[in-house]
């Protein structure tokens, strides 16, 4: 039995076999066929974070795949009052078919999918977002950027900048990140995407010029400076990262035809312009659609391989 907790865990070829099962799904669902792959099966999904996109996306993708989605907030649960995290799972793998966590902790995540008898899934933690680049990617392939893409993320060195690292890394394609100086990735998630590249030819450039990184990029993306949790340092971050705006002025040393991305929510005047998202808005509104179209993938895929 698989789990999806970090694309760290996933091959190149089982990468794309879920992204391709994506495409498929989105184009029945556009043709109106809603083929109930999860027909009866029910998915717990647990939010120790608030959202929108992972809630809607998963709620409506489980609905559609012919199952039930129970939302659990930590105020729901027991998790809220202090039980531990492997009772939890304990008690929710054995009446629910499959789990979505999104959580503070990644060692929390992992902690719930050892001791979980059905697939987990990782909706978001402080160090990774794989649903998120099953997105993204889904995205620049459907706008012509999966063929040697050259891709520059701009910001913090966050979790949405170690789940870039490791799906180039696993992919093959060239990612450039810009961060100021002493926000750059984890060092331990750099030092494993390049071992990864060493197999799939990913050449991976971790920098502190936003300029640079952007030159000739095929896609610019970038997230908010301030996560959830990281309130009180908003001050700070705002300063710490003058200059890293995506702006039209940066979009410029791009190529012309380059995409930009947002996991959104975004502030603009922040960490991205007005001008530019409003420009790419159409690109960045797909993006967050496939949020809905790459996790029903992710959701099919785990229960096939289950079935095994």
């Amino acid at each position: 039995m698989r789990h999806f907790l970090t694309l760290k865990d996933f091959s190149k070829d089982e990468i794309l076999e879920i992204i391709d099962l994506a495409k498929s799904i989105k184009k029945e669902a556009k043709r109106g066929e809603f083929v109930p792959y999860l027909e009866g099966q029910t998915l717990a999904m647990i939010f120790e974070k608030s959202s929108t996109r992972t809630r809607v996306s998963f709620e409506v993708g489980i609905y559609q795949l012919g199952g039930v989605g129970l939302f659990l907030s930590k105020n729901d649960i027991q998790l809220g009052r202090g039980e531990p995290m492997k009772d939890s799972a304990r008690v929710i793998s054995r009446m629910c078919d499959m789990v979505m966590i999104r959580t503070y902790s990644q060692k929390s995540l992992e902690e719930f999918a050892n001791y979980s008898i059905v697939p987990v899934i990782n909706g978001l933690t402080d160090e990774y977002h794989p649903v998120q680049l099953m997105a993204d990617y889904l995205t620049m392939i459907e706008y012509g950027k999966d063929k040697n893409p050259t891709v520059a993320y701009i910001g913090d060195g966050n979790n949405m900048a170690h789940s870039w690292l490791m799906l180039s890394s696993k992919l093959g394609f060239t990612l450039k990140i810009a961060t100021p100086k002493g926000y750059e990735p984890k060092r331990e998630i750099v030092d494993d995407a390049l071992n990864f590249a060493k197999k799939s030819g990913a050449k991976i450039q971790i920098l502190n010029d936003p300029k640079e990184a952007v030159l000739e990029a095929d896609v610019v993306t970038t997230d908010t400076w301030v996560s959830m949790g990281q309130e009180e340092e908003k001050e700070k971050r705002l300063k710490d990262f003058d200059g890293f705006m995506v702006d039209n002025n940066l979009m410029k040393l791009a190529k012309k035809d380059a995409i930009f991305l947002h996991c959104l929510p975004a502030y603009r005047g922040y960490e991205v312009s007005e001008d530019v998202f409003e420009t790419h808005a159409k690109e960045i509104f797909d993006e967050a659609e496939n949020r809905l179209h790459a996790q029903k993938g992710i959701m099919v895929w785990l229960d096939r391989n289950r079935k095994k």
